[in-house]
């Protein structure tokens, strides 16, 4: 394993615009407040916001947008050095809209956006060598030369015996069609060491109830060190080679979901990176499950993803306020 504690992060980086008041449809939307998002780069920002050392390689345009981005992760104590800039293409825009339940509905604007257009010539490989863990999602698996970008910097990681952690975070409007979008996401399924998938996205890739313990079992593979499935306020269920089991999660009064996910994700490869026992070790992992839980509630509680990241005291605190 290589001796560094980097999570390098990989994929897509935008702008999230978001109605300044929830419960509103896009059309009746008067205002947006702009967010910088995309899952990887939340992430990335997630452990570096925790002491932990991060990277992101991805593109965006070279435009006002994308300057601002860069500038973003850097601040928060992202590696920016992977990060490309498109002569041509723009950063991708999203308009998020805030059901009444904080809940989120998507529209895109990517024809092509700069992230799509990574290419493999243009990879920091030594960066993804380095890592100690290499995390992606499938958004960067939906079209080329992206694609194939996604699939030699995993490669790369592999053979570089980097740790590879993948949390698929479906996003339906960005594909062809569902099937297209189910075979594409499981089509590098196998390749991963840790898998996150919230409740939704099991019912999702298997079609069928996410309680049901047989449909989570048919994700499962060989290869897998540790699978994490999300439940929401709830908490999360946890599967290894030797154990399985669940963790409870904390109430809080949620805004904004948006984040939430990235920010379990991130605070669990924080645990990781540190400790690779926690595969092996139940109590470890049960006791890093509850500080991610923590740190996807928190995240909840303000609006955007990368301004509501908690920190490690922002975590300790809601936990034992809810002992």
């Amino acid at each position: 394993m290589a001796a560094s504690s980097t999570i390098v992060c990989f994929g897509e980086m935008l702008i999230d615009f978001v109605p300044d008041v929830a419960g509103v449809s896009l059309a009746e939307s008067q205002g947006f407040l702009k967010a910088p998002g995309g899952a990887p780069a939340n992430v990335a920002c997630s452990i570096a916001k925790l002491g932990g050392s991060a990277a992101f390689i991805g593109k965006v345009g070279k435009d006002e947008f994308g300057f601002m981005l860069a500038d973003i992760i850097k601040k928060n104590g992202v590696n920016a050095d992977g990060v490309l800039f498109d002569e041509h293409a723009r950063t991708a825009l999203a308009f998020v809209t805030l059901k009444k339940d904080g809940e989120r509905e998507f529209m895109f604007y990517r024809n092509p956006s700069a992230d799509m257009l990574l290419k493999e010539s243009e990879l920091k490989m030594d960066i993804i060598k380095q890592a100690k863990i290499f995390h992606y999602g499938s958004i960067s698996l939906i079209t080329e030369p992206c694609r194939s970008a996604h699939m030699a910097a995993m490669k790369a990681a592999k053979q570089a015996g980097v740790l590879l952690s993948y949390d698929p975070n479906v996003r339906l409007p960005l594909w062809p069609s569902a099937e297209a979008a189910r075979q594409g996401i499981k089509s590098i399924w196998n390749e991963a060491d840790f898998i996150k998938v919230s409740d939704d996205e099991v019912e999702f890739l298997t079609q069928k109830k996410s309680n049901d313990e047989e449909a989570v079992k048919s994700l499962w593979h060989d290869g897998l060190k540790l699978m994490v499935v999300t439940d929401g306020e709830k908490g999360c269920r946890y599967y290894t080679k030797s154990f399985k089991g669940k963790v409870p999660g904390y109430s809080v009064k949620t805004v904004d979901t948006t984040g939430a996910g990235d920010s379990f994700v991130g605070s669990l490869l924080v645990s990781m990176a540190k400790d690779t026992s926690i595969f092996t070790d139940e109590a470890k992992l049960k006791q890093a499950l509850a500080f991610s839980n923590a740190c996807g509630a928190i995240c909840t509680t303000k609006k955007g993803a990368i301004p509501a990241l908690p920190s490690v005291s922002d975590a300790q605190t809601l936990m034992s306020a809810s002992k």
